[in-house]
């Protein structure tokens, strides 16, 4: 590897490094997480994770990087860092992943049948429902993890049924624009069924909204990054 591009990798590192810290940081400020929550970014067969710490605290020299392969979770780790590399082994496509626990997803979760439709644009780019993984089990092991993996399936959202939710990006930023816009998603929903009638979005429109969502998610993601938005 030649020092120009030795350089080019380092620079890239330490940028994923930054975008997971940013993303933790606003996750927390958000009020989407608590004492309890994590996100993590794929580096080639390696991920970065938060540690086990409040994300209002992570930093770059707090980050851990674990291998995509791993069948033991070094000290630190959280516990459920089970669910980022199931994510990571079955969609290949993903490059970040935000776990919250956003109190809207324990409600939402707790009334839909499997799967939450979207109701307005934007939910769309969560896909094109967001499934309902049927198992309030903490995310402790490969062998909880992989079925909520194969739950979410191709969606970039995942709601764990008394265990908050799951949101997957290209970036550390969409996965917590993700998580943003499945908060508001759910309490649509509830919203929704209160009122008796939910008319959700047809194929084509989910189609088109999802064929934008790149851009907007960069938009979103910017707009979260505010002081004057949490």
């Amino acid at each position: 590897m030649t020092v120009q591009s030795t350089a080019r990798a380092a620079e890239g590192s330490a940028a994923d490094a930054a975008e997971v810290v940013a993303a933790a940081r606003t996750l927390a400020a958000l009020g989407l997480v608590a004492a309890f929550g994590h996100v993590s970014a794929r580096r080639g067969d390696r991920m970065l994770i938060t540690p086990a710490i409040d994300l209002a605290e992570a930093t770059e020299e707090t980050l851990l990087e674990i291998p995509l392969n791993s069948t033991v979770l070094p000290a630190n780790t959280p516990g459920e860092a089970w669910i980022h590399l199931a994510v990571y082994q079955a969609r290949p496509d993903v490059h970040a992943v935000a776990r919250a626990i956003p109190e809207s997803a324990f409600a939402a979760g707790a009334v839909a049948h499997r799967s939450i439709p979207p109701l307005h644009g934007q939910a769309a780019m969560l896909g094109e429902t967001v499934p309902v993984h049927d198992d309030a089990r903490l995310m402790r092991s490969a062998d909880i993890a992989e079925p909520a993996a194969r739950t979410l399936g191709h969606a970039d959202a995942l709601v764990l049924r008394g265990n908050g939710a799951v949101t997957t990006g290209s970036t550390p930023g969409h996965a917590v624009a993700r998580m943003w816009l499945l908060d508001t998603t759910c309490r649509l929903h509830l919203a929704a069924r209160q009122a008796g009638a939910i008319q959700a979005l047809t194929s084509a429109e989910i189609d088109g909204w999802r064929a934008a969502a790149p851009p907007l998610l960069d938009r979103l993601w910017a707009h979260l990054q505010r002081p004057d938005t949490a």
